[in-house]
Protein backbone atom coordinates (compact mmCIF):
# COMPACT_ATOMS: atom_id res chain seq x y z
CA UNK A 1 0.00 0.00 0.00
CA UNK A 2 1.70 3.49 -0.75
CA UNK A 3 1.47 6.23 1.22
CA UNK A 4 -1.29 8.36 -0.36
CA UNK A 5 -3.65 5.25 -0.67
CA UNK A 6 -3.16 4.73 3.45
CA UNK A 7 -3.69 8.77 3.46
CA UNK A 8 -6.74 8.71 1.48
CA UNK A 9 -8.27 5.92 3.66
CA UNK A 10 -7.95 8.06 6.65
CA UNK A 11 -10.21 10.78 8.24
CA UNK A 12 -8.03 13.82 6.02
CA UNK A 13 -6.27 14.13 2.71
CA UNK A 14 -3.09 15.65 2.07
CA UNK A 15 -4.23 19.13 2.25
CA UNK A 16 -4.45 22.45 4.60
CA UNK A 17 -8.10 22.49 3.76
CA UNK A 18 -8.93 19.07 4.84
CA UNK A 19 -6.93 19.70 7.69
CA UNK A 20 -8.58 22.73 8.99
CA UNK A 21 -11.82 20.77 9.37
CA UNK A 22 -10.59 19.11 11.99
CA UNK A 23 -11.98 20.05 15.56
CA UNK A 24 -9.91 20.27 18.75
CA UNK A 25 -11.29 18.08 21.39
CA UNK A 26 -13.38 20.24 24.12
CA UNK A 27 -11.47 19.20 26.98
CA UNK A 28 -8.46 20.55 25.10
CA UNK A 29 -9.59 23.92 24.33
CA UNK A 30 -11.15 24.49 28.09
CA UNK A 31 -7.85 23.33 29.02
CA UNK A 32 -6.01 26.47 30.28
CA UNK A 33 -2.74 24.82 31.97
CA UNK A 34 -0.84 21.45 31.34
CA UNK A 35 2.05 20.10 32.22
CA UNK A 36 4.54 19.14 29.32
CA UNK A 37 7.55 16.75 30.54
CA UNK A 38 11.10 16.40 29.10
CA UNK A 39 12.75 13.66 31.56
CA UNK A 40 14.93 10.70 30.72
CA UNK A 41 18.32 9.47 31.12
CA UNK A 42 19.73 13.31 30.40
CA UNK A 43 18.38 13.68 33.36
CA UNK A 44 21.39 12.09 34.81
CA UNK A 45 24.68 14.59 33.48
CA UNK A 46 21.82 17.18 34.62
CA UNK A 47 23.35 19.99 32.02
CA UNK A 48 22.45 21.77 29.68
CA UNK A 49 19.47 20.36 28.04
CA UNK A 50 17.21 17.32 26.93
CA UNK A 51 19.83 17.68 24.21
CA UNK A 52 22.84 16.62 26.22
CA UNK A 53 23.22 13.12 24.39
CA UNK A 54 24.01 14.61 21.33
CA UNK A 55 25.75 17.53 22.28
CA UNK A 56 28.21 15.53 24.19
CA UNK A 57 29.71 14.46 21.06
CA UNK A 58 29.97 17.41 19.29
CA UNK A 59 34.04 18.82 20.01
CA UNK A 60 33.74 22.54 20.87
CA UNK A 61 30.31 22.55 22.76
CA UNK A 62 29.84 23.08 26.48
CA UNK A 63 28.43 19.38 26.75
CA UNK A 64 31.48 18.15 25.00
CA UNK A 65 33.78 20.22 27.50
CA UNK A 66 32.05 19.48 30.67
CA UNK A 67 31.56 15.55 29.90
CA UNK A 68 35.36 14.78 29.31
CA UNK A 69 36.28 17.25 32.38
CA UNK A 70 33.36 15.21 35.08
CA UNK A 71 33.32 11.98 32.74
CA UNK A 72 36.24 10.79 31.19
CA UNK A 73 36.85 10.19 27.10
CA UNK A 74 33.99 9.07 25.88
CA UNK A 75 35.21 6.28 24.93
CA UNK A 76 35.44 5.16 28.25
CA UNK A 77 32.29 6.44 29.36
CA UNK A 78 30.10 7.19 26.93
CA UNK A 79 25.93 8.11 26.93
CA UNK A 80 25.03 4.56 27.67
CA UNK A 81 26.76 4.27 30.63
CA UNK A 82 24.41 6.91 32.20
CA UNK A 83 21.73 4.18 31.84
CA UNK A 84 22.44 2.36 34.72
CA UNK A 85 22.54 5.39 37.21
CA UNK A 86 18.71 6.51 35.28
CA UNK A 87 16.77 4.66 38.41
CA UNK A 88 13.94 6.98 38.71
CA UNK A 89 14.30 5.56 42.76
CA UNK A 90 12.53 8.58 43.90
CA UNK A 91 9.89 8.74 41.24
CA UNK A 92 6.37 8.67 41.82
CA UNK A 93 3.63 8.51 39.60
CA UNK A 94 0.62 9.20 41.99
CA UNK A 95 2.20 11.76 43.45
CA UNK A 96 3.24 13.96 40.16
CA UNK A 97 -0.33 13.37 39.53
CA UNK A 98 -1.67 14.69 42.30
CA UNK A 99 0.92 18.14 42.34
CA UNK A 100 -0.13 18.51 39.03
CA UNK A 101 -3.91 18.69 40.15
CA UNK A 102 -3.59 20.55 42.98
CA UNK A 103 -1.94 22.73 40.79
CA UNK A 104 -4.78 23.32 38.38
CA UNK A 105 -3.31 21.06 35.23
CA UNK A 106 -5.79 19.64 32.84
CA UNK A 107 -3.61 17.70 31.06
CA UNK A 108 -0.15 16.07 31.28
CA UNK A 109 2.04 15.63 28.35
CA UNK A 110 5.16 13.82 28.68
CA UNK A 111 7.89 12.88 26.29
CA UNK A 112 7.65 9.26 26.06
CA UNK A 113 10.88 9.25 23.73
CA UNK A 114 13.39 11.99 23.48
CA UNK A 115 15.63 11.70 20.59
CA UNK A 116 18.06 9.39 22.58
CA UNK A 117 16.16 6.60 21.47
CA UNK A 118 15.42 5.36 24.91
CA UNK A 119 12.12 5.10 25.47
CA UNK A 120 10.46 5.06 28.89
CA UNK A 121 7.57 3.19 28.11
CA UNK A 122 7.47 -1.07 27.25
CA UNK A 123 8.78 -0.87 24.01
CA UNK A 124 8.62 -4.43 21.81
CA UNK A 125 11.54 -3.55 19.40
CA UNK A 126 13.91 -2.07 21.18
CA UNK A 127 16.04 -4.02 24.11
CA UNK A 128 17.27 -0.29 25.21
CA UNK A 129 14.12 0.81 27.20
CA UNK A 130 13.13 2.32 30.81
CA UNK A 131 11.02 -1.13 31.55
CA UNK A 132 14.50 -3.58 30.30
CA UNK A 133 17.34 -1.21 31.88
CA UNK A 134 17.90 1.83 34.16
CA UNK A 135 15.00 1.82 36.45
CA UNK A 136 12.97 -1.54 34.67
CA UNK A 137 9.87 0.24 34.92
CA UNK A 138 7.15 1.48 32.99
CA UNK A 139 7.64 4.92 33.57
CA UNK A 140 5.04 6.22 30.99
CA UNK A 141 2.97 3.83 31.97
CA UNK A 142 2.49 4.23 35.67
CA UNK A 143 2.17 8.29 34.82
CA UNK A 144 -0.36 7.53 32.59
CA UNK A 145 -2.34 5.35 34.91
CA UNK A 146 -1.71 7.75 37.84
CA UNK A 147 -3.27 11.00 35.65
CA UNK A 148 -6.48 8.95 35.01
CA UNK A 149 -7.35 8.95 38.60
CA UNK A 150 -6.64 12.20 38.98
CA UNK A 151 -8.91 13.29 35.98
CA UNK A 152 -6.15 14.52 34.13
Amino acid sequence: MTTSTRIAEGPFQLSWDSLSQHQIPRWYQDAKFGIFIHWGVYSVPAFGSEWYPRNMYQQGTKEFQHHVEKYGPHAQFGYKDFIPQFTAENYDADQWAALFRQAGARFVMPVAEHHDGFPLYDCSFTEWSAVKMGPKRDLIGELAEAVRKQWL
